[in-house]
């Protein structure tokens, strides 16, 4: 039976995951997730896929009181108030444009510091607009393990490389992606599932360094066919999904197909 097996989200796209034992899933996704990321000088994406080492770096955010701190790998805390707003933007999220404002705070200039890059924090202006394409994904930890037999990695692969708002248990290797299309039941939220997601750099990252320690691009390819629909190209490696019914999510509950 395939149930949750864990929960990751972040309140900052690319910075380390944080993994609730349960969550609220509203249509647009598991609030607090991404509400914020992060921009280069030039207005563009800024994220683990140029830096690495940014998933060492762990937010928390409180939505209530609009506080958010960053704590560094060296135990340096930044905090500060999110309610204050700087200039627009329009970030181009893979061929989506995301609109955005810069929120400013002592976070970038210790974030520039940290990547040696002039980076600044943004908050997204529509709630769920920092995720990538959908709003939710998923993948199965079998399928992570698979991949890592098939690359010959001694120990276990960790899923959170993959960085999905879940990872299942119980399930065969890829199963995940005979579900395309179909509604799945998860707690007592019902999800509908979409395409395969395409990865990229950040999956042969080190989730605790940031630092590149596997080849799952390479490995991937070398056993599965390649995403060429002309609404989705890639390399495939976990699925999409959207909200049909929020509702309450626990690591532990039931996933459960329909018909």
């Amino acid at each position: 039976m395939a149930q949750v097996a864990r929960i990751n989200v972040t309140p900052v796209k690319s910075l380390a995951l944080a993994h609730p034992e349960e969550v609220r899933v509203e249509e647009t996704g598991v609030p607090g997730d991404r509400v914020f990321y992060l921009v280069d000088q030039d207005g563009r994406l800024f994220s683990a896929h140029d830096f690495g080492p940014l998933q060492t770096i762990h937010p928390s955010f409180n939505a209530a009181g609009e506080r958010l701190s960053l704590t560094f790998p060296d135990g340096t805390v930044v905090e500060g108030d999110t309610a204050r707003f700087a200039e627009p933007l329009v970030t181009d999220f893979y061929g989506r444009p995301v609109r955005a404002h810069v929120v400013p705070g002592e976070w970038n200039d210790a974030l520039s510091g940290f990547t040696g890059e002039s980076v600044r924090l943004a908050r997204c202006d529509v709630p769920g607009d920092g995720t990538d394409v959908y709003h939710l994904s998923l993948v199965s930890r079998a399928s992570v393990a698979e991949l890592a037999t098939r690359g010959g990695r001694q120990g276990e692969l960790d899923a959170r490389r993959f960085r999905m708002t879940f990872d299942l248990d119980g399930c065969e290797a890829h199963e995940e992606d005979t579900w395309a299309g179909r509604r799945v039941r998860m707690g007592n939220t019902l999800l509908r599932i979409y395409g395969q997601v395409p990865r990229c750099l950040v999956t042969t990252q080190n989730p605790d360094t940031g630092k590149k320690d596997f080849d799952s691009l390479k490995v991937i390819v070398s056993y599965r066919p390649l995403m060429r629909s002309e609404e989705q190209k890639g390399i495939p490696f976990g699925m999409y999904a959207e909200v049909e019914r929020p509702g309450r999510v626990r690591v532990g509950d039931r996933v459960e197909v329909l018909g």
